[in-house]
């Protein structure tokens, strides 16, 4: 109990002697803290970035009057006011007062450049424990960021592109700029600018500006390609250099630009821009407005341009001309042999005429006297007359033949003046009358195709020239002519001159070329028809007119081979020639070149003297088109009884004729192991005519014609023509008119005893003769029996119906066409051979039909399904073999005979069957020997109808 209590007395002793010393402390510490810490007003520091000391100045030290008393004159911490500052202040020596600044995390300049921030000092107050400490006033620390050469050099752009000018010394061609990412101008600004590409004609400065040291030439170097690299203020070089492109353009012409020479067209193509991309450069010229002309030059294609290269008959009927048109320069045949001593072009039917030839038109061609209403047409191409004294150069001339020299009608050219001589006949009063009418036009002597029509309406003439009117500027009068008795000779390309001389010959000769001279007695031709007489087929066009810019200007000539285009802004101009486009409507357009001038005019703003543009020489270049070919088929041989023949409607003969066109063409397949590539495609296009000729003797007209019911052409561009020699049908006109058309061509023979078999030969021509048919050929047999109609029947089971395979197949899978021919020679043989089976067809013909009615319900359907019959001579043929049935038989008997009858009638058949082939085997050996190109291998098949299948 005493221990206890004696432990606790000493405790609360201890405690009252704590008590006391700290209240004797904190009486001495109030007496002794007296003053604050003392620090300088400002500071100034620097930190290297990336790392944590900072040098200030003045150095970080605080002092107290308190010193040297401990606590109240020492320090205990320095510290920073600011938000989030990355610095700290540390207490170096508390008796000192020294201290440092450091960076809590590494500084990076690029973020901050500098920082400002406040401190104060803290001393360590009057104990241990710090109390009654004292701070001293607020002092700024500034402190800057010292930036460390990180970062390389880097060019703006990946690529600099500059043009210049040949010839000239620039000061500056283009400037590079590279930039750098330190903060310090020392390190982000570039100091240097180096070209790291040897041997070039450039150099560079400090501030990135290229220049060239030599003049650049443009043939001999059109681009340099050079290196370049940068440097900044601490002597870091670009992590990557930049390159640097020049372009050297030749020293600046005025002219157009992006234009390609060579066009190039396919037929069918429609229309094609000429110069997609071209554009005027007029070198910062004040140009004031464009006048341009494109020019097509086609004057050395055909008769001037492109255009349908029919006869002028079949031309004539297409343009819906008046009918009755005379040809006075055809092609050279038999029935038209006046030109066939002159000098001709036959692609295109053109005569030339050198100064020494002429041509007479036989009488009968042109009535004698033509009415006050008749048109003369012609192709033209004339040049200056020859010679110093030019005389007349007569184109048609109507003459006197004998005795006198008076010319009633002529048409001539005289000092590059066309005249028109018409003298009419003294009828009613002896008066004078328009004789002659003169038009000057400098197309006459031009060497340029021109086309000329002359309307005669008398008293007045009009003249059509490539479709435009021209009235005479001179008209003179002259006495009428006298009637006389003596012939008139008409004549081409010279007058003739039959009286007043020695002896009869020609005179005035036409120095230049003719083509489709033709006179049309009784008639004019109308405004319509001329225009589409000379149409053009090629020429100029504009795509999307309504597209033009503002204020362009244009103009066609009516042939559409010039144009004429004015505006005053080069850029609408631009546009409007890149819309200018050649097209050509043919389907089978002549191949060649077609030349192209574009001429330019600029007017400049107030400018006495203005740039000048340099023409355009291009050139359109024509590719062939694929040639078709055009291939007729039909059944190229049958016979008839004589009667069919003689009667008043004749014999059809080409009733299942088929027209076919196609072309070979050039494709990929995607398997080459298949197909060569080559294919046969149908196309559709006209044809101008067919000819049906007689093979052999000519038609004997007393007994034998060709017929067709002119019905048949109505509706149709079509006309034909008749004689001995056969039937000729011509006009521009589809494949399909002219096949419904020779399906009605009928062939007729009132006296057919003397006569066995006629040939035909059909051939047809598109263009004039360009492209040609085969030769289809025709045979018709004319059977001399009562039994015709049988034989008939028998010539459409053993004639192989002919048909074109389906086109567009590679050109080795299609199949040949096989003819089949039955000679005039069988013919005999099968009259024979019918003769004998009269007889046998009479004595079986019961058997047959009653084998006929049991056989007929079951095959019927299925037969008038599988072919259709030509069953217009059916006859009903028995078998030989089968026996006769007797009169006294049982039913029973009837029956069974009847079974053992038709198996005897089977076998019987086949048997007659297997005897048919070999006969006909026999007569294909007979026609291969005759060796007939048309004969092929007959098969042993019916005649199929063939008016509904597809081809």
């Amino acid at each position: 109990m005493s221990d206890s209590w004696e432990h606790i007395k000493n405790i609360l002793k201890i405690v009252f002697l704590f008590w006391c010393f700290n209240w004797r402390d904190h009486t001495i510490s109030f007496l002794v803290n007296k003053h604050k810490p003392w620090i300088e007003t400002s500071y100034h520091g620097v930190i290297t970035e990336n790392n944590d000391t900072v040098i200030l100045d003045p150095p970080l030290v605080a002092l107290d009057k308190d010193a040297p008393v401990p606590f109240a004159g020492e320090i205990c911490a320095f510290k920073i006011h600011g938000q989030e500052m990355p610095f700290e202040a540390v207490v170096l020596n508390k008796t000192s007062g020294e201290g440092r600044l450091r960076a809590k995390s590494p500084i990076d300049c690029e973020l901050q450049k500098e920082y400002t921030f406040i401190i104060q000092a803290y001393d360590c107050g009057a104990g241990l424990g710090g109390t009654n400490w004292k701070k001293s006033h607020k002092a700024v620390v500034h402190i800057q960021v010292k930036d460390v050469n990180e970062f390389s050099p880097a060019f703006k752009e990946s690529v600099y592109k500059a043009t210049v000018t040949e010839g000239k010394i620039y000061d500056s061609i283009l400037q590079v700029e590279a930039i750098d990412e330190d903060c310090s101008p020392q390190y982000s600004q570039i100091c240097n600018y180096e070209i790291v590409t040897t041997d070039v004609p450039f150099a560079i400065d400090r501030n990135g500006n290229i220049r060239n040291t030599e003049k650049l030439n443009y043939d001999k170097q059109h681009q340099y390609e050079i290196m370049v690299t940068a440097f900044d203020c601490g002597q870091k070089r670009a992590t990557e250099d930049v390159l640097v492109r020049v372009n050297v353009k030749p020293v600046c012409k005025p002219g157009w630009q992006d234009w390609n020479k060579r066009i190039e067209y396919k037929p069918g193509s429609g229309s094609i821009p000429l110069f997609p991309s071209i554009h005027l450069e007029t070198c910062d010229g004040p140009v004031s407005s464009i006048h341009t002309t494109i020019e097509l030059q086609t004057n050395y294609i055909g008769k001037g341009c492109d255009r349908e290269t029919y006869s002028e008959k079949s031309l004539q009927k297409l343009c819906g001309a008046s009918s009755g048109a005379i040809d006075l320069l055809p092609s050279p045949s038999a029935t038209t042999n006046w030109t066939a001593g002159l000098l001709m072009d036959n692609n295109d039917m053109i005569f030339k005429f050198d100064g020494k030839q002429g041509a007479k038109i036989p009488d009968g061609i042109v009535p004698k006297n033509l009415t006050d209403q008749f048109t003369i047409t012609l192709w033209m191409k004339h040049g200056p007359s020859p010679g110093l004294r030019a005389e007349k150069e007569t184109i048609l001339c109507n003459s006197d033949k004998t005795e006198m020299n008076r010319h009633h009608y002529a048409l001539y050219v005289h000092n590059c003046r066309l005249v028109f001589l018409l003298r009419k006949d003294f009828d009613q009063a002896d008066t004078f009358r328009p004789a002659e009418f003169h038009w000057k036009l400098d197309q006459i002597c031009d060497k340029e195709w021109h086309y000329y029509v002359v309307n005669v309406e008398f008293p007045v003439v009009t003249l059509y020239m490539d479709g435009t009117t021209y009235e005479p500027y001179l008209v003179t009068n002259d006495w009428p002519i006298h009637p006389s008795h003596i012939a008139m000779q008409l004549t081409v390309g010279a007058c003739w001159q039959g009286g007043e001389v020695t002896k009869p010959r020609f005179a005035q000769y036409f120095h230049g070329s003719l083509a489709s001279l033709t006179i049309r007695p009784g008639k004019i031709e109308s405004q319509k028809v001329i225009s589409c007489l000379q149409a053009c087929k090629e020429g100029l066009d504009i795509n999307s007119l309504e597209s033009l810019g503002q204020g362009i200007k244009y103009h066609f000539n009516p042939s559409q081979s010039v144009l004429v285009m004015e505006g005053d802004d080069i850029e609408n101009i631009n546009q409007a020639l890149q819309k200018v486009s050649y097209i050509n409507s043919r389907q089978f357009p002549t191949a060649g070149v077609r030349r192209l001038k574009v001429s330019s005019k600029v007017q400049c703003f107030g400018e006495d003297v203005c740039i000048s543009i340099p023409d355009i020489d291009a050139y359109v270049m024509v590719f062939q088109a694929n040639e078709p070919k055009i291939t007729i088929s039909g059944m190229d041989h049958f016979a008839r009884p004589a009667a069919q023949f003689e009667s008043e409607r004749g014999v059809i003969l080409l009733p299942d004729v088929r027209i076919v066109s196609t072309v070979t063409k050039m494709e990929h397949p995607v398997d080459l192991k298949e197909h060569d590539g080559v294919v046969l495609e149908e196309m559709l296009h006209n044809l101008d005519f067919c000819d049906i000729l007689v093979i052999g003797a000519e038609l004997d007209p007393e007994q034998e014609c060709l017929e067709l019911d002119h019905v048949e052409l109505q509706g149709k561009h079509l006309d034909a023509t008749n004689s001995t020699a056969g039937y000729s049908i011509y006009g521009v006109d589809s494949m399909h008119n002219y096949e419904q058309v020779l399906q009605q061509i009928r062939y007729r023979n009132w006296y057919t005893s003397v006569t066995f078999d006629r040939k035909f030969r059909v051939k047809c021509s598109e263009l004039n003769g360009r492209y040609t048919s085969n030769e289809f050929n025709l045979e018709v047999n004319i059977l001399h029996s009562s039994n015709s109609n049988f034989m008939d029947h028998v010539n459409h089971m053993i004639v192989q119906p002919q048909f074109l395979q389906s086109v567009h197949h590679p050109e080795g899978s299609i199949s040949a066409v096989h003819n089949s021919v039955v000679p005039s020679v069988a013919t005999i043989v099968i009259i024979i051979c019918v003769s004998i089976l009269i007889f046998i067809i009479t004595l079986g013909v019961y058997r047959i039909r009653t084998a006929h009615q049991h056989s007929s319900a079951d095959s019927e359907g299925s037969k008038e399904n599988e072919m259709d019959w030509d069953d217009s001579a059916l006859t009903i043929t028995v078998n030989p073999m089968e026996k006769y049935e007797k009169p006294h038989q049982t039913e029973e008997e009837s029956e069974e005979e009847d079974i053992e009858d038709e198996e005897e009638d089977t076998t019987s058949a086949e048997s007659d069957e297997s005897d048919e082939e070999e006969e006909e085997e026999e007569e294909e050996e007979v026609i291969v020997q005759k060796g007939d190109k048309q004969n092929a291998t007959r098969q042993d098949q019916l005649e199929w109808d063939d008016s509904t299948l597809p081809y």
